[in-house]
């Protein structure tokens, strides 16, 4: 499993693009991991699904309440990684209302979430191999925090931790 001082695994994510710009396209567009963090301190959490009842009202909605306080901790990017393809993410950032907060990237075969090692086999529950719940700090692609849940558990990913997490590493 990934730990602090670890750098991210290479690979990419996947973002729904709603509109046409900075050479992004509408629709789906992949983001290399290492380049997407190199020189940028990013606040990543990870959960189980979009549209799950914890996912929604609060994990999510903490990071869109608390991503200007974030921004000024010094996050340059907030990344909310879940396993469901990007056009689910896509449909949950517009309902979830992210746009311009939170960036919701898909890791539709898991590779990412493999990769790392955080996990959640909730196939007994028919979801399948899933994202444990987490939240990370990453500087120049290295983490710096890492706070992974219990199993059921919504108690050290949330955004207030990570904020405060984040200020703590601003200010050594």
């Amino acid at each position: 499993m990934i730990q602090v001082g670890d750098r991210l695994p290479s690979g990419s994510l996947q973002e729904y693009i709603e509109v046409e710009g900075g050479g992004c396209s509408i629709g789906p567009n992949a983001f290399d991991i290492g380049a997407s963090t190199t020189g940028k301190t990013v606040a990543i959490f990870g959960l189980p699904g979009a549209f799950t009842p914890t996912c929604s009202a609060k994990h999510v909605p903490g990071y869109v309440a608390l991503a200007d306080e974030l921004r000024a901790a010094g996050v340059d990017e907030i990344w909310c990684v879940s396993v469901n393809d990007a056009f689910v993410m896509g449909a949950w950032g517009r309902d979830q209302k992210t746009a311009g907060k939170v960036r919701m990237m898909a890791d539709g075969s898991a590779d990412f979430t493999r990769a790392t090692g955080l996990t959640l086999d909730l196939t007994a529950r028919g979801l399948g191999l899933r994202s444990n719940r987490y939240s990370m700090l990453v500087e120049d692609g290295i983490v710096k925090t890492l706070n992974l849940e219990g199993p059921g558990k919504f108690e050290v990913s949330d955004a207030a931790t990570l904020l405060a997490q984040a200020r703590a590493l601003r200010a050594t």
